[in-house]
Order: C-alpha cells, then sequence, then structure tokens
C-alpha cells in the first residue's frame, strides 16, 4: 500500500500546516495525529482506517478514529463516502495544495485520484461558475467523483 513518501522538507512544510490548524482550534498536534497524517502523505491516495492501521501496527484503533474526526474538522483531512465499508481518508487539497478528482469503484470501495489538464479543469470551473450563478449559489470549492467499476472489478465480473 506504501508509495514512496514526501521529500523531508515537504513533510516539514506539512507537520506546520497541520500544526497552525490544529492550534487555531485549540487542539494539540498528538504524536498520533502526527502519525496519521505522516501514513497519509505516504500512501498518497485515499484509504480507509483499517488500511493505515494495517501499515502501521503502532496507530491503534480507537484513538484512529477519534484523531481522523479531529483532522477532518480542522481542514486537513478529508473524508470520501464509496460504496465500501468504510469511508476512506486523504490530506486536503488545501494542506497539499493541489487540486484532485476522484474515481470511485462502485462495487470493491476503491478511490484514486486523477488530475486533468490545466485547460479542462478551467471549463469545469467556468461551467460551476455558471451554474452557481444561476442557482444563486455561492460555490467556494468543487469535487468531481466518477463513479464506475475499476479495472480489477470488471475482470471478475465478466
Amino acid at each position: 500500500m506504501r508509495a514512496v513518501g514526501p521529500k523531508r522538507e515537504d513533510l516539514e512544510a506539512l507537520h506546520e500546516e497541520v500544526r497552525d490548524r490544529l492550534r487555531s482550534a485549540d487542539q494539540l498536534f498528538t504524536t498520533g495525529r502526527r502519525r496519521l497524517v505522516e501514513l497519509l502523505a505516504e500512501v498518497g491516495r485515499p484509504v480507509t482506517i483499517p488500511q493505515l492501521i494495517a501499515a502501521d501496527s503502532g496507530v491503534a484503533l480507537s484513538s484512529a478514529y477519534r484523531n481522523m474526526a479531529v483532522l477532518e474538522q480542522v481542514g486537513v483531512v478529508a473524508r470520501i463516502v464509496s460504496s465500501g465499508e468504510h469511508a476512506r481518508f486523504e490530506l486536503t487539497e488545501a494542506v497539499m495544495g493541489h487540486h484532485h478528482h476522484h474515481l470511485i469503484c462502485s462495487t470493491c470501495g476503491r478511490v484514486d485520484d486523477f488530475t486533468v489538464p490545466d485547460d479542462v479543469e478551467q471549463a469545469i470551473e467556468d461551467a460551476l461558475a455558471e451554474v452557481a450563478t444561476d442557482s444563486d449559489f455561492l460555490a467556494s470549492s468543487h469535487r468531481l467523483d466518477l463513479v464506475g467499476t475499476c479495472v480489477g472489478c470488471a475482470s471478475t465480473s465478466g
């Protein structure tokens, strides 16, 4: 499950950003929260809490759920609901600094990130801005999830 982790200087900047967000909510950057952030950065894709625990036996199940909830509240972690038994989590775009979208398998619940070329992203932004304006809605961001079947599930079903 592990991907190549972030560079040391990127990880230090990430920790500083997380520490600041937690501090602004009167929360501490505990060892458990720090490890969850590091694991999410290392994995680099949306994962379930059981997957994080499997990747690091030092992460306790009970504290992982509590800490993930706090990290989500302060905008460090985003929850992605899929068809799987567990929600998946990833570091937010605000702390990682890059915008992306998701491919969600409706069979197994796997979630993968993808990006689109800048011109396509701009066209999406323009279309959504028009929808928001027409609906008297003030949009702050957007998320695009493509739902379908991953190649692994497609090959076993047919």
